[in-house]
């Protein structure tokens, strides 16, 4: 059965408790429990709200609890000197899937590409996650091949930002 009775809006600087949990679930399901999660993941709830993440995150409610949300960002430059936004992160809470919530909230997201003058709206998945290639497949979106995505992480982070670059 799909829903179609989703409300959006922009996570403001008073959603930080709704905030912090939505992101301490979304840690829980991927990655498990763990300590000093709470106080992480209310930092990173305080950075997103602030602006300091240069990020924004759209939640979606559905009968007045917060079920979904996704994150992004308008990146520049992109063709024809406008924006591309970037979504980092969408999740649909367990109790609430199969309800048609991803999809709807992927066309909210689409249309705040549309009403910020985006070109394009992309997002990455995991190759060893088949119900998200599945489900990106369905909505039609155009899998991107002629790009490479690369990372610094880790102690490999700290030691390139650590070095002088120079020889």
């Amino acid at each position: 059965m799909r829903d179609k009775s989703l409300v959006t809006r922009i996570a403001e600087a008073g959603d930080l408790d709704l905030v912090a949990g939505l992101l301490l679930v979304t840690n829980r399901h991927y990655w498990g429990p763990k300590p000093g999660a709470e106080a992480a993941t209310r930092r990173a709830a305080e950075d997103i709200l602030s602006g300091g993440a240069d990020c924004r995150m759209l939640i979606g409610w559905l009968d007045g609890e917060a079920v979904a949300y996704a994150t992004f960002a308008i990146l520049h430059p992109a063709p024809v000197e406008q924006g591309s936004l970037f979504m980092k992160d969408i999740f649909v809470v367990e109790a609430a899937r199969g309800r048609g919530l991803g999809e709807a909230m992927m066309r909210e997201v689409a249309k705040l590409a549309v009403a910020r003058g985006c070109v394009r709206f992309d997002w990455t998945a995991e190759t060893d996650n088949p119900r998200a290639l599945d489900f990106y497949d369905a909505l039609q979106a155009e899998r991107v091949t002629d790009k490479v995505y690369f990372r610094l992480s880790g102690d490999g982070l700290a030691r390139f930002a650590a070095a002088s670059g120079e020889g």
